[in-house]
């Protein structure tokens, strides 16, 4: 299985980017948010290490992903169908995933939106709800904190790069 984010590029970007996909999903979790703040970091971390272990032409070409899905964020917002940080998120993201892996991507995505959810809810009803009282997503009713799968899905994605890109 090949991956158009090269392993070593990808493994950097892991070291970088995992602690904020965590933070991502722990603070959706808690706040029902994504804070700026680590959108912020996420883009910080592909332009100063993607500009060191890629390529510039795939650099700079993979950076016009994030405008891209950043329009596309900014209008699904608009339409209610998603959180704003979770549209800012994805924006952030997009320029660690090559663009051969979008549908790789995809997959991962839903799978890890179906594991999340899930688990959730089953933990909402669970007395492990009592580790976290005051987290918002217990009380958010239909409302699901997405950053739980998006997060996740960009760490494993890097992970499955690392290991069995060339």
């Amino acid at each position: 299985m090949g991956f158009d984010t090269p392993a070593t590029a990808a493994l950097w970007f892991l070291v970088f980017a995992s602690p904020i996909c965590l933070w991502v999903a722990w603070s959706d979790l808690r706040a029902m948010k994504i804070p700026n703040r680590a959108v912020i970091a996420l883009v910080c971390v592909y332009l100063a290490v993607g500009i060191a272990v890629l390529p510039l032409p795939d650099y700079l070409w993979r950076l016009s992903h994030l405008a891209i899905l950043l329009l596309a964020g900014i209008a699904a917002n608009a339409a209610g169908l998603m959180g704003a940080g979770d549209a800012k998120f994805i924006a952030a993201a997009a320029p660690f995933v090559g663009l051969g892996d979008a549908a790789t991507v995809m997959l991962l995505l839903a799978a890890v939106l179906l594991a999340a959810f899930v688990t959730h809810r089953l933990a909402r009803i669970s007395p492990l709800r009592r580790l976290a009282p005051d987290w918002a997503s217990w009380s958010a009713g239909r409302r699901f904190p997405l950053g739980l799968a998006l997060g996740p899905t960009l760490a494993l994605y890097l992970g499955l790069a690392a290991a069995l890109g060339t």
